[in-house]
């Protein structure tokens, strides 16, 4: 089983944090969806012995696609791959971009899940943000496409300069009043050369506090723990049946096959990447040449992998699976890293699987780098 991610690099202007790539111009809208689907072309071979499951279309804004140049994608997919019976097929969107008439047309089509780029429920927050929407445009599409979707996640994003949590703790009460399955949240970071970035070095703009973003992170572990929600992922809170099939799949350390201008591929020993350049791939893609690098991992990467991305989700990391994959070695070096998170109450060890607990859920990540092996 194994996952096709399919990158649309344009988005209508660029948010004051983001640092994926993408372009405002869409000059080369059609060349680049004739690139996306020779690329899905020249690429089955790395694919032939995998049963497609999920399709995801990010970007990007890959809401700035017409449904039919959607669905064209789509019918690419399956014309070239071996895709199951009941494949789950997301498309990330922007609510200014779901109208009424797109919703529908997009739950006729193919398309089974909508993962819709709220982050925010509140103009202020909107216009900080550098968003193309605007609160209402929220509400409202919400209130439609749960008419027409029952597999829904919004993003939203919190640790926002300025923003108490009670404004926190109502944007939350406004996204599960819609009865949406899933809810991924992301602390708001500073990436270098963005907006943001600027902005905070010209003091224009306060930089994101880590305390203030790791208590709006319990409220949000808290609330939506309370309201039915497992906290499968760090950054992602489903219903039971609702969890992210594409996004799971990475965790788990299955295949995926990434299209389009920057976008990543790995297939259980190497990963590869395509250049973040959209004239570069279109250039490439129109003599036939796969723009890309590609790195073979070694077993001390995929260790740090496996690590990093166990302790990330309620999977945990497996010591079982750590000896079986990757020798006694590595299973000895977690053990003595581990231990001081272990006694300082971040990790516990529960069944052979180590877990972070609930204070040491936000400090994953240094967590991880301090487990990691370094050859």
């Amino acid at each position: 089983m194994g996952a096709v991610y399919i990158h649309i690099p344009f988005c209508k202007q660029a948010c004051h944090y983001c640092d994926f790539h993408f372009s405002t111009s869409m000059g080369k809208k059609e060349e680049m969806l004739r690139a996306l689907k020779k690329e899905l072309y020249l690429r089955k071979g790395d694919f032939e012995d995998e049963i497609v499951e999920t399709v995801y279309f990010g970007g990007g804004t890959p809401s700035i696609l017409s449904v039919k140049e959607l669905q064209d994608i789509i019918d690419t997919v399956y014309a070239y791959y071996k895709v199951e019976a009941n494949p789950e097929i997301t498309v990330e969107a922007n609510p200014d971009d779901l109208s009424d008439d797109r919703i529908m047309a997009l739950g006729n089509s193919a398309v089974n899940r909508l993962s819709i780029g709220i982050q925010s429920f509140f103009d202020e927050d909107l216009k900080w943000m550098n968003r193309a929407h605007n609160g209402e445009e929220a509400r409202r599409c919400l209130a439609t496409a749960t008419g027409y979707f029952d597999n829904i996640t919004i993003d939203l994003i919190y640790g926002v300069p300025g923003t108490d949590h009670a404004h926190w703790r109502k944007n939350l009460e406004l996204a599960l009043s819609y009865g949406i399955p899933h809810i991924s949240a992301y602390a708001l970071t500073v990436e270098p050369r963005t907006a943001l970035d600027k902005f905070i070095r010209d003091g224009k703009t306060t930089a994101p506090d880590e305390i203030h973003a790791r208590e709006q992170f319990l409220i949000l572990t808290e609330v939506l723990q309370s309201q039915g929600f497992i906290h499968y992922e760090l950054s992602n809170f489903g219903k039971e049946g609702y969890f992210s099939r594409n996004n799971t799949s990475y965790w788990l350390g299955k295949k995926y096959l990434g299209i389009g201008p920057s976008a990543h591929s790995y297939d259980g020993v190497s990963r590869s990447w395509n250049v973040a350049n959209n004239a570069k791939y279109l250039k490439a893609l129109d003599k036939e040449i796969l723009p890309g690098e590609k790195e073979e991992l070694s077993l001390s990467d995929r260790y740090n992998e496996y690590v990093m991305t166990g302790l990330r989700t309620i999977w945990g990391v497996s010591l079982k699976r750590l000896e079986e994959d990757f020798g006694a070695i590595y299973y000895r070096y977690l053990l003595r890293q581990a231990a001081k998170h272990l006694d300082l109450g971040l990790l516990e060890l529960q069944y052979d699987v180590i877990r972070p607990t609930a204070r040491g859920k936000f400090l994953t990540d240094g967590i991880a780098s301090d487990l990691f092996y370094v050859d």
